[in-house]
């Protein structure tokens, strides 16, 4: 007998019609410009030129993780130390420049020595290759997939001379977490991030600056907010934050729009990080949430909260029969 074909475990083509006029009137509903100031991409908005967007971009979309109120003030205090073009700074920049740059700089897992790395690389593509869409056609021409092409990027970057940085700033210490190569099973979210912001738009949120990436192309930005809300939808059925999920709740996106797979992304994550639908479900948020009706949470908690009302306002005593109450 033929082999079975393994089937996608996530939108039915049903289910696919059912939410997507929910997911456009939440998506219409959502005021994505008041929700650019807690968002990374607000540094690249600062910018017109395609090339400082770009280099502003991926510096941001590198160091997003963690709490914003911690990552933003790192951000913006390279870039206004950059001066009024990112894409100027990177393409002169020496080692001497990145160590009086960044002498001292720490955040989180990375220092100035992983830093570095990545900003004399955004400079090296831009005076070998003229942008860094460029850098990333090349891989993706190359590899002939989306992991293979942003692996490509990533090595492209990190390929700039080691021993002089060490020698003028001390050893890298975050880099892979930083510029990660190879990819590996990770879902890449913060290079998925720049990815959608480059390729996807013009809107309000992303740029549009890259014409030679089709937007159908790109994968979700998967992280924590995006998984659980992803998982409440039937978007997967996966709970792990890997490429594999990722690639899942990306061709459930693509039973709703296939040309543009990843629109809903600014606004799903945002619904998490604004703390209207939490990790722990809050039943008077889900009774309010407009995409209750396509969840397979909330329902649960609202009709839970409401039984709960029920029996406490219930006067004691009352409908008890037989053995009675002890």
């Amino acid at each position: 007998m033929p082999r079975r074909l393994k089937t996608h475990a996530g939108l039915s083509p049903q289910a696919a019609e059912r939410l997507r006029p929910r997911l456009d009137a939440f998506l219409a509903s959502t005021d994505a410009r008041a929700r650019i100031g807690f968002d990374p991409v607000e540094f690249p908005h600062r910018y017109t030129d395609p090339r400082d967007i770009e280099v502003s971009a991926l510096l941001a979309a590198a160091l997003a993780y963690g709490r914003a109120d911690l990552f933003r003030p790192k951000v913006d205090s390279l870039l206004s130390r950059m001066g009024p073009s990112p894409a100027a700074f990177v393409r002169t920049l020496d080692v001497r420049g990145a160590k009086a740059l960044l002498t001292g700089f720490v955040y989180r897992f990375n220092v100035g020595t992983d830093v570095a790395v990545l900003l004399l690389g955004m400079g090296r593509a831009l005076k070998e290759h003229g942008s860094l869409e460029a850098l990333f056609v090349r891989g993706l021409q190359s590899e002939g997939s989306l992991h293979g092409a942003l692996g490509a990027f990533t090595a492209a970057l990190r390929d700039v001379p080691m021993a002089p940085l060490r020698a003028a700033m001390g050893p890298e210490r975050g880099l892979h977490h930083l510029l990660p190569s190879p990819l590996g099973p990770g879902a890449a979210k913060r290079l998925n991030l720049f990815l959608r912001w480059m390729v996807r738009g013009p809107d309000a949120v992303d740029f549009g600056i890259w014409k030679r990436v089709a937007p159908a192309s790109l994968m979700i930005p998967l992280d924590t907010h995006i998984g659980r809300i992803a998982g409440h939808l039937g978007l997967t059925r996966r709970t792990d934050l890997t490429w594999r999920t990722a690639e899942e709740v990306t061709a459930s996106l693509r039973a709703l729009d296939a040309a543009d797979p990843v629109r809903y992304d600014f606004a799903l994550c945002h619904y998490g990080m604004s703390g209207a639908c939490p990790a722990r479900p809050v039943p008077e948020n889900c009774s309010r949430c407009p995409l209750l009706p396509s969840c397979q949470v909330g329902p649960g908690v609202v009709a839970g909260s409401t039984r709960r009302v029920s029996q406490a306002s219930r006067p004691r005593g009352s409908g008890v029969s037989g053995k009675g109450r002890r």
